[in-house]
């Protein structure tokens, strides 16, 4: 079996010279330490058959067989693509070489070969005989100081001169996939994906701006930052779309809250960076590497997450002015409503020149590579942040496949919405009271959010309003200073007037039970169609209009979205239920739903 190796590839490798598809065998697997969060890596101990190497690493890319058992100790392996990198380890033996294995095909399974081949020690042991350090069939080039081993994702070993970026030896590049903080001088070819806008922070520690591109190559993809000088000396350089030579970036750990790219490591530009365009397009290099997921999963997906999807754009809503409570600073914004084949639909929120800029004619398909996940009222929406990719009618087969099929829709197509919407519209879940109470809503680590038809039973009326700060963006409690002054506590400050904020607590009913609730201003005021300016002035002026408010709900029907949250008091736990919106019934929805109910009964029943 000793045959099926082959002896000398591994000093031959060590010494920076080529070694086409060497095969050796493993003896032997150790985790490396790792922070937690990052995907866990692993050394081996491979042999030749004559010297052995306890300096390798796998690449993320192949832990998988590792774990599934492929790799087990005394398989065979043939190392189809591999690099040799240098790290310092700060001692007076100078730089350490790593071989790292990029690809790999299984030659024969470890429990078939169930023993070590030869008896192999390690390449740097003085009594291996000098002709051992040559390969038997390669002959060895000699290392060049000034050049660093790559691979060129085919197997075979290149080599490049960084001196030499400009000349033709620059095509001979690292793929994206094999980069990792143990290297230090490489060279990429990639395509930008996409830029995002320069953006700016101010806190204690200074200010500044950063923007960020995605790289993609054959191999993977990858993100790179740019910050303070880095944005003056390359935001105008690199073009979306565009191919260019990158070297001497720092690589660290990628942070997944901010992107959705599978790398685990992340670029950032510095002072020693250098970046080429390449003149000639690259057609063997992907525009853009999406991970689509269908609309209806987006109800499964965590708050917070980062996912691709495609969809049509069947209904924009107009844009909308607000202001930012932290910066207060002017917001556009505009929601879209996209749709796909699994006939669900989502709300996509745009900000600022995007919200502007979109142009809703001929309901045009919407790609987004790493759109983040939000949830509201019980739903889930998606929204563009800073390293977000948004693509109009891009020319990709998801794409094509998507217009024929909403093309061919008929008009009354109806679609299920998993977005809450502002007006509480019939996303989410129906249920009665005692439904809600049974299956022990509110009760786990989130709130939890359902629809319900019921009745106004009794509205508690004594301290329904109280007086506010008049501050737009603060609603907290004043207190009357008896001089003509109201003061805040929250802002610190004292005014001449104040505002009515509405808080009433309202007892509901159905078939099923009852149920005490709370109505906040917004919704009271929906509920009530009135301002809570107008009732605090009712109650005050000890008006007839203030009771007859009231009397017009009660023992009247609505449409409610409701929020159910355990909360503490104490020692004590309450189950509380908040009105999240308020709409008189629609009759037709709910003949719908009772006929959907009483079809689902008889086929249980038959």
């Amino acid at each position: 079996m000793a045959d099926l190796l082959t002896p000398g590839a591994i000093a031959t490798i060590m010494n920076g010279d080529e070694y086409p598809n060497p095969v050796v065998q493993i003896l032997g697997t150790k985790p490396v330490p790792c922070k937690e969060g990052q995907e866990q890596r692993y050394r081996l101990l491979i042999s030749d058959g004559r010297h052995l190497n306890s300096y390798t690493m796998l690449a993320t890319q192949l832990t998988p067989m590792l774990q599934q058992g492929e790799l087990v100790d005394y398989t065979i392996i043939k190392i189809t693509n591999h690099l040799v990198t240098k790290i310092n380890k700060n001692d007076d033996k100078g730089p350490t070489r790593i071989l790292v294995i990029i690809d790999l095909v299984v030659v024969k399974h470890g429990s078939e070969v169930g023993e070590k081949i030869g008896n192999p020690c390690h390449a740097g042991d003085t009594n291996q005989p000098k002709e051992a350090m040559q390969p038997p069939t390669t002959p060895a080039r000699p290392s060049s100081s000034s050049s660093s081993s790559v691979s060129n994702g085919t197997g075979n070993r290149r080599s490049i001169d960084i001196t030499h970026f400009n000349s033709p030896m620059a095509s001979k590049t690292h793929p994206i996939v094999s980069l990792s903080p143990y290297q230090n001088n490489w060279v990429i070819k990639a395509r930008v994906m996409t830029k995002s806008p320069i953006r700016t922070w101010s806190n204690a520690k200074g200010e500044g701006k950063l923007f960020s591109v995605d790289l993609v190559d054959e191999s993977g993809e990858i993100r790179a930052t740019g910050f303070r000088d880095a944005v003056d000396k390359f935001y105008e350089l690199l073009e979306e779309n565009k191919v260019y030579l990158i070297s001497k970036c720092q690589l660290k750990m990628a942070n997944k809250k901010f992107s959705s790219l599978k790398n685990d490591y992340e670029m950032t530009f510095t002072d020693d960076t250098r970046i080429v365009p390449v003149e000639e397009d690259d057609t063997s290099i992907p525009t853009i590497q999406y991970n689509f997921v269908k609309l209806d999963a987006i109800q499964d997906s965590a708050a917070g997450q980062l996912i691709d999807f495609v969809g049509v754009c069947k209904a924009a809503g107009d844009i909308v002015n607000l202001t930012s409570r932290t910066t207060n600073r002017e917001l556009k914004k505009r929601d879209l409503t996209l749709v796909d084949q699994s006939k669900a639909a989502v709300t996509l929120t745009l900000w600022g020149n995007q919200a502007e800029d979109f142009n809703t004619d001929g309901n045009p398909i919407v790609a987004v590579k790493g759109g983040k996940v939000g949830e509201f009222n019980g739903g889930k929406s998606v929204s563009l942040i800073g390293g977000s990719a948004f693509h109009i009618n891009p020319d990709i087969p998801e794409a094509h496949r998507l217009r024929g099929w909403y093309d061919g829709l008929a008009g009354d197509t109806k679609f299920t919405s998993i977005s809450a919407s502002a007006d509480g519209g019939s996303s989410g879940k129906w249920c009665t009271l005692a439904e809600a109470i049974d299956e022990k809503l509110g009760y786990g680590d989130k709130a939890d959010y359902f629809n319900t038809y019921t009745t106004v039973m009794h509205v508690k009326t004594d301290r329904c309003v109280y007086k506010a700060c008049p501050t737009p963006e603060c609603n907290k409690k004043v207190i009357d200073q008896n001089t003509g002054q109201y003061r805040c506590e929250k802002c610190n400050q004292e005014f001449e007037s104040f505002k009515y904020r509405i808080m009433l607590s309202m007892n509901i009913g159905d078939f099923s039970g009852t149920q005490w609730v709370t109505l906040f201003h917004d919704a009271a005021e929906e509920m009530l169609g009135a301002k809570g300016d107008q009732i605090g002035r009712w109650q005050e002026e000890e008006s007839s209009e203030f009771g007859e408010v009231f009397k017009k709900i009660t023992l009247k029907p609505f449409t409610l979205r409701l929020r159910a949250k355990v909360e503490n008091y104490g020692d004590e736990s309450r189950l509380k239920m908040v009105v999240m919106s308020a709409k008189p019934p629609d009759y037709k929805d709910r003949c719908r739903r009772l006929v959907a109910e009483i079809k689902q009964l008889a086929g249980l029943s038959s």
